[in-house]
């Protein structure tokens, strides 16, 4: 029997921490690379891009199945599958010799990618409740927050002194070390006379039931509207940093270190306000500071040659806006369902990456070219969500003893679809 981390939650904080790293920590670990592995297959920017796009395709469609499979087998089971799969799927990134070879290597990476942010969420809430909960969250989103600021900078490194080879051994080798902990210090936190039996029929109706339960769907679109709103920069950055700000490639750091700055601040406040805050103050103050930042951004704009740091300052003040919020977000989802917390944590992450898919996709390439457009989009998905958020809120009844003070609407059984 492992020994759990029960009694020692800053332990489990860093471990359910690593577990959320690594699916984005392959993403952007990659970036630097990009140049190295065009002249080794000899191919295009447009085809390199593609170790992202089959990365993120995988990543969103298995990350309908994580969660359900963790209420059904359990949380640690399917935690040491994703991780060994990831860390095998990583060795044969490294040895891959072709193009399509690599491809398929980052497909399967991607499919196991979202398995311990998925189910990390599932077990915060399994262990936790009320503040307690709402503080765990906030501790792990604030020690998975560092990956994107990492991640570039540590591809940079090893591509430095090594091949780019070496940036798929050492994702491996981090597999290998988060195997090993979970193995030795994560317990089951879902009880066999809680789970479900996986059949693939019952599935898809309670996937399908949740997703159009509106008052999940609307705290979903919600959380992923108010990241967007920071999202919108991160997607633009090559945009923004280079052609609006006039940095140098190796200046991506004015962006994301103040950005990554107010995420892990944010989180820390949420953590440590948990118990004297309730869950609707938490958001509504994590509200205003983005709709300030949204108003600073903007003013900001009336500068005729914007520059750092002034810049970037209202992206801080954003990041940790979001990050006061998003924990409490993401407590009322889970609620709603639980004995299908799983299932509720891959739902939720799908939608939001549907949103942030459509940011990248579609709105950050009509308006990056401007600081004010850019400006105000932002702004315009922060009201976004709030307006959302409103709108669940007017629909909830208030009960003191739920946490945040809201009771949830009854909801069918999932059990009984």
């Amino acid at each position: 029997m492992p020994r759990t981390l029960n009694s020692a939650p800053g332990g489990l904080v860093w471990l359910l921490g690593a577990l959320a790293m690594f699916g984005p920590f392959a993403i952007d670990t990659l970036f630097p690379a990009f140049p190295l592995l065009a002249q080794e297959f000899d191919a295009s920017p447009m085809a390199i891009q593609q170790t992202i796009s089959v990365y993120l395709v995988a990543y969103a469609g298995f990350s309908l199945v994580h969660g359900p499979l963790s209420d059904s087998f359990g949380r640690r089971p399917v935690i040491l599958a994703g991780v060994t799969v990831f860390g095998l799927a990583s060795v044969g990134c490294a040895l891959s010799e072709s193009l399509t070879e690599l491809l398929v290597y980052r497909a399967l990476q991607g499919s196991s990618a979202g398995v311990g942010l998925i189910v990390g969420r599932a077990i915060i809430r399994d262990r936790l409740e009320g503040p307690a909960a709402q503080r765990m969250m906030a501790m792990v989103s604030m020690v998975f927050s560092v990956a994107p600021a990492m991640a570039p900078i540590i591809g940079g490194w090893i591509i430095g002194f090594a091949p780019w080879q070496w940036i798929f051994w050492a994702l491996a080798l981090f597999s290998t070390l988060l195997l090993i902990a979970v193995m030795l210090f994560l317990g089951e936190s879902h009880p066999q006379d809680l789970r479900q039996q996986f059949r693939l029929g019952p599935l898809l109706r309670s996937n399908w039931a949740i997703t159009r339960n509106p008052q999940f769907a609307r705290l979903a679109i919600a959380g992923g509207f108010n990241f967007g709103a920071l999202f919108l920069y991160i997607a633009s950055a090559p945009a923004f940093v280079l052609d609006i700000l006039k940095l140098n490639a190796q200046q991506f750091g004015w962006f994301f270190v103040p950005m990554i700055s107010g995420m892990a601040i944010g989180a820390f406040v949420s953590s440590r306000l948990a118990e004297r805050w309730t869950a609707d103050q938490m958001v509504m103050r994590g509200f205003a500071a983005t709709v300030l930042a949204g108003v600073i951004n903007i003013a900001y704009q009336w500068v005729p040659e914007p520059a750092v740091p002034w810049a970037v300052l209202p992206m801080t003040l954003l990041a940790f806006g979001i990050a006061l919020v998003f924990p409490a977000i993401m407590l009322a989802m889970l609620d709603m369902y639980p004995r299908q917390r799983g299932s509720a944590s891959s739902i939720q992450t799908v939608l939001s990456l549907s949103v942030n898919a459509t940011i990248a996709g579609l709105v950050s390439p009509l308006i990056s070219h401007s600081a004010w457009s850019l400006a105000l989009g932002s702004a315009t998905f922060s009201l976004i969500a709030i307006i959302i958020w409103r709108s669940y809120r007017r629909r909830v009844i208030r009960k003191p003893n739920y946490p945040g003070g809201d009771r949830l609407p009854e909801l069918e059984p999932i059990d009984r679809l």
